[in-house]
């Protein structure tokens, strides 16, 4: 961020909420880490031994809603040896940053636009892996009973996991 009267900085707010990794660069220049938040627009304050800054139009921060979703992938099958470029087929898929087959990770990611990406299967033990419709941004969870997809898999069996920006 850039201001005035910067030097000194003890906290930077994300709303009301604090930034993390301050780092004062200058009089005019700092950088602070965004906190994790909820789609929409926040104001962005700096305290100082001289006050807090006032709100304005300059300091705002708009968080994105970019909660990945899998809706198809394509195709569902491939050799456990890997190399399967699969289409993904969802919403929110600006940014992801990885995929993961199992607990293993795709060894090329292309994201193509926001409701497609593009990944290459890696190696694997023959077998399904579940791929839920729903949001994979941690952890993956159990799939709701549906017809499984075939892809190489590395245990545990879980969804392919879209990881987007923190």
């Amino acid at each position: 961020m850039t201001g005035t009267n910067l030097t000194g900085a003890t906290a930077v707010k994300f709303g009301t909420t604090p930034a993390t990794k301050l780092k004062v660069v200058s009089a005019k220049k700092a950088t602070a880490t965004s906190p994790a938040g909820t789609a929409g627009t926040v104001d962005v304050t700096v305290t100082t031994p001289g006050g807090t800054s006032p709100t304005n139009t300059a300091d705002r921060f708009t968080y994105t809603g970019t909660t990945p979703t899998i809706t198809k992938i394509s195709p569902k099958t491939g050799p456990a040896t890997g190399g399967t470029t699969v289409t993904i087929t969802g919403t929110n898929l600006t940014g992801a940053t990885a995929v993961k087959f199992g607990t293993t990770p795709a060894t090329k990611l292309k994201v193509v636009s926001a409701k497609k990406a593009t990944a290459t299967s890696p190696a694997g033990t023959a077998g399904t892996v579940d791929a839920p419709p729903t949001p994979q941004t941690a952890s993956p969870t159990p799939a709701p009973p549906r017809p499984r997809p075939r892809l190489p898999r590395s245990p545990p069996r879980a969804a392919p996991l879209l990881a987007g920006p923190s």
